[in-house]
């Protein structure tokens, strides 16, 4: 039972630093909190090179590498090649850097609890 734990922690670990490292990069960054907006829906690879005005080279290595990370997903829909994220591994990735936080300190994690309530904009 311990090997077990002391591997998920390991794998949670390199899970952690893979996406940190994705996101550790402005355009990678951009297009993603791009797609966290979008939603479910998610938007297309070349309205994503419009909106953040860069190649469609430059576009495709980025979403790959986010993709590698498991922090974004492609479908299909006709010629077109959808993005969204992958919304699990964002909350894991969340939840890993939360996890210990703050000792228990109400001045610390409030706000960050309020923060995470907010997600839900004005229907909350």
């Amino acid at each position: 039972v311990v090997q077990h734990f002391e591997y998920r922690r390991i794998m949670e670990m390199m899970n952690a630093v893979t996406g940190l490292s994705a996101l550790a990069h402005e355009g990678r960054l951009k297009a993603f909190r791009l797609l966290v907006r979008a939603g479910h829906d998610g938007i297309a690879a070349g309205e994503l090179a419009r909106r953040l005005e860069v190649p469609p080279n430059t576009l495709s290595s980025n979403l790959a590498i986010l993709s590698h990370a498991g922090l974004i997903e492609s479908r299909r829909a006709g010629k077109s090649v959808i993005y969204s994220v992958q919304y699990a591994h964002m909350t894991a990735l969340l939840q890993f850097l939360m996890e210990d936080c703050c000792g228990g300190s109400t001045e610390i994690c409030t706000p960050l609890r309020e923060l995470a309530l907010a997600c839900g904009g004005a229907d909350t």
